[in-house]
């Protein structure tokens, strides 16, 4: 922010003067970064006009018409190829009750692709040299062996875990007895608690039960795996995840607008849009066990204490930005080494997780899909180097499955329209 004074006389001009001349022989060693550059704020100059393309308005009808199908309010694209973003808007209403259409600027919640964010986390960690892959997270050394939640385990298995085991979801959890994330009041009621717990509480109680399988031994998708990684990323960096997220991934690449999601519509960050469930679901019980009966998607779940696991709220041009910082292509700069890019997008088989990523077979490319009440998610990078990203702010009956079905919607559109897509770039400038 510029400050502007006013003038004060001949002498306050004398002064101004000489200290100009100081600093001009004394330079100032530590100064400040420059601003992020206006090409970097896409939230505030990206609008739906500007991907209104004559030779893409049967892809529109199509996007529409799929989003009328499947009952879903609203829902932003965005398409970027070898590291430019081509195409990014918005459809349908971010929220109808207030007549607001959906921008490529709007903020929805993105479910667990905030796993391909933590798991960059723990990359840029091991980078820096502060953890490795093949580290323990509790026993004699481990990572968070002296957090005070480790007391709490009985099972000696827990000793194995790594962090790659975490990362591939082969810690040894299971969602048996429903998943610890998204069940606050089994929770609360199993382990005799007052309130929701929160994250280091609902830790302890879970590391007392015994772990489903030997840790590297076989996978079960986690939420909770992920959880624990976020408490590494603050344990070994020695800032809170959210901070250090944004130390080393969105300051970096100029991603201004992510942020932690909230549990309630009056909770919502500027811009973030209504959330949706289907028009036949029932109110739930609140989570915390206050009694009321909620909508699912407010209030219905601790979405909040996701964390990494599933909690960030951003724009889809955004998180296409930090897409393209992870792929290793030159048109972003990395925020991780090339040896972690290799790794993360690493195929085994199709019973191994990849590293952040749900899958990165190289005939079909890498997925990272995402969902829970209200929000679904698909980030799908094409091996041709072009990667297509949709977030809906509504859900429906097919919950998880229903990233296959945008899937299917994203190769008939390439089809169709790939060729007519505009050769520019919105990372670059408008």
């Amino acid at each position: 922010m510029k400050t502007h004074w006013k003038r004060a006389g001949l002498a306050s001009s004398v002064i101004v003067a000489a200290l100009g001349l100081v600093l001009a022989v004394w330079p100032d060693r530590s100064e400040a970064q420059p601003a992020a550059p206006r090409e970097s704020e896409l939230n505030e100059v990206l609008s739906n006009e500007l991907s209104a393309v004559s030779e893409l308005e049967g892809m529109d009808r199509k996007v529409d018409a799929f989003l009328q199908k499947w009952d879903i309010k609203g829902a932003s694209l965005a398409i970027m190829r070898n590291d430019s973003l081509l195409y990014a808007k918005g459809y349908g209403w971010a929220d109808e009750a207030e007549g607001i259409h959906m921008q490529p600027s709007n903020l929805l919640r993105m479910a667990s692709v905030s796993k391909l964010i933590t798991a960059t986390d723990i990359m840029i960690l091991r980078d820096k040299g502060l953890l490795s892959l093949d580290d323990h997270i509790f026993g004699e050394g481990g990572l968070l062996s002296d957090m005070p939640y480790a007391e709490s385990i009985s099972d000696r298995n827990y000793h194995k875990i790594t962090v790659e085991h975490l990362l591939r979801h082969q810690g040894g959890f299971t969602v048996s007895g429903g998943d610890p994330m998204f069940s606050t009041r089994t929770v609360m009621s199993n382990f005799g608690l007052d309130e929701a717990p929160d994250n280091e509480t609902l830790i302890s109680c879970m590391l007392k039960r015994r772990l489903r399988f030997q840790p590297g031994q076989s996978q079960a998708y986690s939420n909770f795996g992920y959880l624990l990684l976020s408490q590494v990323v603050e344990k070994c960096s020695g800032q809170s995840y959210e901070e250090f997220t944004r130390d080393n991934i969105f300051k970096p690449l100029g991603i201004k607008d992510f942020h932690i999601a909230n549990n309630y519509y009056a909770q919502r960050w500027p811009g973030e849009v209504r959330y949706y469930v289907p028009s036949n679901e029932p109110p739930v019980p609140e989570y915390n066990c206050s009694g009321r009966m909620v909508t699912r998607c407010y209030g219905g779940n601790d979405i909040h204490a996701l964390s990494g696991a599933g909690a960030w709220v951003g724009s889809v041009p955004e998180l296409m930005k930090f897409v393209a910082a992870i792929d290793g292509r030159e048109g972003i700069s990395d925020v991780v080494s090339a040896e972690s890019v290799k790794d993360m997008v690493a195929y085994f088989d199709e019973a191994t997780f990849s590293l952040g990523w749900n899958d990165t077979k190289p005939s079909s490319g890498w997925m990272r899909s995402g969902s829970f009440s209200g929000t679904s998610a698909l980030v799908k990078y094409f091996p041709d180097g072009e990667c297509w990203i949709m977030i809906t702010n509504a859900s429906n009956w097919k919950g998880a499955g229903f990233s296959k079905i945008i899937s299917t919607l994203f190769s008939d559109l390439r089809r169709s329209y790939s060729s007519s897509l505009p050769a520019r770039d919105f990372f670059h400038g408008l």
